[in-house]
């Protein structure tokens, strides 16, 4: 896990474990592991589908960050150095 990601891990309270950064932080971090994983097994395929979906899950939570906070979204976006949505 990269320092940036312990950083904001640690700095989250108890009382916002459950909120939308913290699931965007802990999706982002099952990604990391994910992709590293499947670089060796390159056929594991549950394993491909279980990480579109957690992509997607991981979409609609920074979808709705975006739309309720933005600058929280902006914040978390640069913490976990990770490309924003289009904007249409």
């Amino acid at each position: 896990m990269p320092i940036n990601l312990l950083i904001y891990f640690f700095s989250i309270s108890k009382k916002k474990q459950g909120s939308t950064e913290s699931q965007i932080f802990f999706l982002t971090n099952r990604i990391i592991k994910l992709t590293s994983h499947l670089k060796i097994h390159s056929k594991d395929y549950s394993s491909q589908r279980g990480l579109w979906k957690i992509l997607g899950k991981r979409k609609r939570l920074l979808i709705f960050l975006l739309k309720t906070n933005l600058k929280s979204y902006q914040i978390l976006t640069n913490q976990l150095k990770i490309r924003r949505l289009k904007q249409n």
